[in-house]
Formats: C-alpha cells, structure tokens, sequence
C-alpha cells in the first residue's frame, strides 16, 4: 500500500459503497411544503407515499436497474416507517409479485399503506432490512410516529425487522 503524507487509501476490493436514499414523496410532504404546521396534523401518522412519490420510485429502480448498480448491492436498510419501506422495496425489490409462486415471499403485501400499489416480489433482490436508527426523527410529528413491527411484518413480510424495536411510538 502506498502511503504518502498520512494519507493512505485502503485497497478498493475490501471497501463498501454506501449509497443512500431519501423516501420519495409523502403525503405529509405535500401539506408540509406549504405549511409546516401541517406536519402536526394526526392525519399524516406515518405517511405512506403519494403517487407522485410512486412515480418517483419507479424512476430511481429504472436508474439503479439500468445502470447495473443492482447488482451491485448486498444489503439495503431503510427506516421502519411506511414511506421509506414502501420506497426501499419499490426501487430494490424483485419484478410484481404474482402469488404463484409459493416460496416465494412478497416484500409487501398489494395496498400497503393505502398506497393502491401492487404486491412487490423479493425475487432476485437484495436482503432488506429495517433499522430504527435510520429515522430522522422518533416521533416529532405524527408522520415520524410509526406502527407496531407485527403490522409491518405482515405488510412487509420480507424485510427483516430485528433492527426495529419492538415499541410502537403511536401513542
């Protein structure tokens, strides 16, 4: 290894890429924009994504397929809230899930979250899993608050939830 000037570089080969994501839109986010105090309203409790955050999420999986960065990936780990799940499986999950196939597990089951959204497979995908220190904020606003880890799991059931405690900050 070359070392000059105390800076060293470690070998490319044993090194990660991280990459990383941001939710596509919310509904909270649409309210927000205009008026923060929006943000405080029950209604958006753990937002789960507009249709225009769908639409986002189907341009960023065109991206990662297209440029092979799919093959690429070992791990994706999203927060434990409904928009950044339904985002994590929508640009990292297998092809639609068709239920024919009985070994194989959805991502997410069709309509999580009210999101009117087919089921997504976890076909050919990395593992996802769902990580509480992810979150930006633990329960500021209702759309931070998120259910318990058993609604998830049957809304998404395979992500790995281990990393999520198993607290629901609804209350």
């Amino acid at each position: 290894m070359d070392c000059t000037a105390g800076t060293c570089l470690f070998p490319l080969h044993r090194c990660k890429t991280i990459h990383l994501v941001r939710h596509a839109q919310g509904i909270h986010n649409v309210e927000g924009d205009k008026n923060y105090k929006a943000y405080l309203n029950p209604e958006y409790f753990d937002a789960h994504l507009t249709p225009l955050g769908w639409e986002q999420v189907d341009n960023l999986r065109k991206h990662v397929h297209s440029s092979g960065l799919i093959n690429k990936i070992d791990l994706v780990i999203a927060s434990p809230l409904m928009r950044t799940l339904q985002t994590a499986v929508g640009v990292f999950g297998g092809e639609g899930y068709s239920g024919d196939k009985t070994d194989v597990v959805p991502l997410m089951v069709a309509n999580a979250g009210n999101s009117f959204h087919a089921a997504i497979s976890s076909l050919n995908c990395p593992p996802i899993v769902a990580g509480e220190l992810c979150r930006e904020h633990l329960g500021v606003h209702p759309c931070d608050r998120r259910r318990s880890v058993s609604e998830y799991q049957f809304l998404f059931p395979a992500v790995d939830f281990s990393l999520a405690s198993a607290y629901t900050s609804s209350a």
